[in-house]
C-alpha cells in the first residue's frame, strides 16, 4: 500500500466549490484519488480539496507558531 497523506475521506454531505485548477494539477488530483480508493471507485478530485487543505493547515508549523503568537 501507498504511504499517503491523507487517510480515508469521509462521506459527508456534498459540497460544490468553484476553482479554476491548472490541468496538471486536476491530473495529479485525480491520480490522487484513484491511489488513495485502493482498487475501489476512485475519489473525485473536488472531494479531495477540504481534507488536503485541512492536513496543509494542520501540519504547517509557521501557521501554527504564527497562530499562537497571535493569541497571546
Amino acid at each position: 500500500m501507498t504511504k499517503l497523506k491523507l487517510g480515508p475521506i469521509a462521506d459527508d454531505k456534498p459540497v460544490k466549490i468553484a476553482v479554476e485548477l491548472p490541468a496538471a494539477l486536476h491530473r495529479d488530483l485525480t491520480e490522487y484519488g484513484r491511489l488513495l480508493a485502493e482498487g475501489g471507485a476512485a475519489i473525485e478530485p473536488a472531494k479531495l480539496v477540504v481534507p488536503m487543505l485541512e492536513r496543509f493547515i494542520v501540519t504547517d508549523r509557521g501557521f501554527a507558531k504564527a497562530r499562537r503568537a497571535t493569541k497571546e
